[in-house]
């Protein structure tokens, strides 16, 4: 009896041993990337206009890149939006950006320079289309814009292409039928009922660029319905990237006063090219998924980054560098 429970005994000491060995494995599987030298080396960031949620996210991001990896240096270029972002990754004066799917798939479908270079890194965060008037203002939908003083985005801007893609499904020529403008959201707010009537923009909820109007309760947002997205998607193209939904009455509650507004949104993806290095791209594909939270304490749109929706970032393929990352934290 003695020797049989020895041998039960060795043999679960054993097993006990085998399983220590298998999960110390796991855990230094799980804990490679940290365990080795993070890449250094320089990197180029396009980001957006100032007071835009680009520009802010980019900034706290770089932030975020210095712990991770202490000798990456980060140049963090101000930019018009998502349309000249695009173009900089694509033509190599830029390494990583952020930009609106509609403007990367107009990009693609234009056949521009690089345009097949062009790799996704993450899927952010949903921008929203905010069509802003002062309070008394008669424009109550897109249609009151005909004949009216409108901001439609800066040139190469993410917001441009969408403020003239708006205007046009309701027949309005954003050349002819309005006197517009190329303010965007850093100069739009403070010339809002003082040489403008109206002004677009497309960004993350709550956009800083807004708040400081919107605490004082001195503009209106007006609702761009359902049936509007439908006529756009009629159009075919890169309007598949728009849906359909509603700015929710928390995002600017002094002004929204408990109510939703109709809008359209797009997701903003993370973009860099082919040939960026693999190593850095995965350790800043990482570091977005983990610093979500710290940089969603200061832009609320971040808090909506999720690994499981970061994979999906059509129209284009993911890198190589993020693929890895995704395959180390698949469950």
């Amino acid at each position: 009896m003695s020797k049989v429970l020895s041998r039960i005994g060795r043999r679960r000491a054993l097993q006990g041993a085998a399983a220590g060995v298998v999960v110390l494995g796991l855990l230094l599987w799980w804990l490679r990337p940290w365990a080795e030298e993070p890449p250094a080396g320089s990197i180029t960031f396009s980001t957006g206009t100032r007071a835009g949620v680009y520009q802010k996210y980019g900034a706290l991001l770089r932030k975020e890149l210095g712990k991770d990896m202490p000798d990456l240096k980060v140049r963090l270029q101000t930019s018009p939006g998502s349309q000249e972002n695009v173009k900089r990754v694509a033509t190599g004066k830029a390494d990583f950006t952020i930009a609106a799917a509609d403007a990367v798939e107009t990009y693609k479908l234009e056949d521009h320079a690089g345009a097949d270079r062009l790799r996704g890194v993450a899927r952010l965060y949903d921008d929203y289309v905010q069509l802003v008037v002062p309070p008394d203002s008669d424009i109550r939908s897109v249609a009151d814009l005909r004949g009216k003083r409108v901001a439609i985005g800066l040139p190469d801007s993410g917001v441009r292409l969408i403020a003239n893609a708006v205007l046009q499904a309701v027949g309005i020529d954003p050349e002819r039928d309005i006197t517009p403008s190329s303010d965007g959201i850093d100069t739009g707010p403070r010339r809002l009922g003082h040489g403008l009537d109206a002004f677009f923009w497309s960004g993350g909820l709550p956009t800083g660029g807004l708040q400081g109007l919107a605490k004082k309760s001195a503009l209106r947002f007006v609702p761009i319905d359902a049936s509007l997205v439908a006529k756009l998607h009629d159009r075919g193209g890169a309007t598949r990237y728009y849906r359909a939904t509603s700015m929710p009455e928390t995002a600017y509650p002094a002004v929204q006063q408990g109510k939703s507004v109709p809008t359209l949104a797009v997701s903003n993806l993370l973009v860099t090219r082919e040939d960026m290095d693999d190593r850095i791209t995965e350790w800043l594909t990482r570091t977005v998924i983990n610093s979500r939270d710290r940089i969603g304490d200061r832009v609320h749109s971040a808090q909506l980054v999720d690994v499981r929706t970061a994979i999906y970032t059509d129209p284009l393929q993911l890198h190589e560098g993020a693929r890895r990352y995704y395959r180390s934290v698949k469950p």
